[in-house]
């Protein structure tokens, strides 16, 4: 596996919300995630991390996932590109987070907003390094996956549904 140093990742505050986390604290989980994922990297990656307003992300998740609603977060994988130079970096995609829905579904689910907010950047980051949950033995084997990386980080459990 890669050192924790190579991934590049850009981070953009794209939305007024407050109490988001910051960029060292998106990067620091975005990094557990891949050091806990089980995936190897190449020796430079790049991903983004974008937080937007409810707007931006319901018509993302309009145009891309045919879905016209709000929601939590949506990764956009790169896919492979060919014909690149070995020393170009591996892109790994973007993670968009909707930081009104992740303050609303902290308070919903009576957790803390910053354990939400790293629930939402593992996952996200965790669709990117190709783990999905769209068939019942992969949303196990992804939620067993997030819940071992948040909990051998000092977070609660996610899927618990209170504290």
């Amino acid at each position: 596996m890669t050192t924790q140093a190579s991934l590049v990742v850009d981070v953009q505050i794209a939305c007024k919300e407050s109490g988001i986390p910051s960029a060292r604290q998106i990067k620091s989980w975005v990094t557990r995630a891949v050091a806990g994922s089980g995936r190897t990297l190449a020796a430079n990656a790049e991903m983004s991390v974008r937080l937007v307003e409810r707007d931006e992300i319901r018509l993302l998740n309009r145009d891309y996932r045919q879905r016209d609603k709000v929601t939590n977060v949506l990764s956009f994988p790169a896919g492979a590109f060919s014909g690149l130079p070995a020393e170009a970096a591996q892109l790994l995609g973007d993670v968009v987070v909707c930081a009104a829905v992740v303050r609303d579904e902290a308070a919903e689910h009576g957790k803390p907003v910053d354990e939400r907010w790293a629930h939402m950047l593992v996952h996200g980051t965790l669709h990117l390094l190709g783990y999905d949950h769209q068939t019942a033995s992969d949303a196990a084997e992804m939620e067993d996956l997030e819940t071992r990386i948040l909990t051998a980080n000092g977070m609660t459990d996610p899927y618990l549904t209170s504290r």
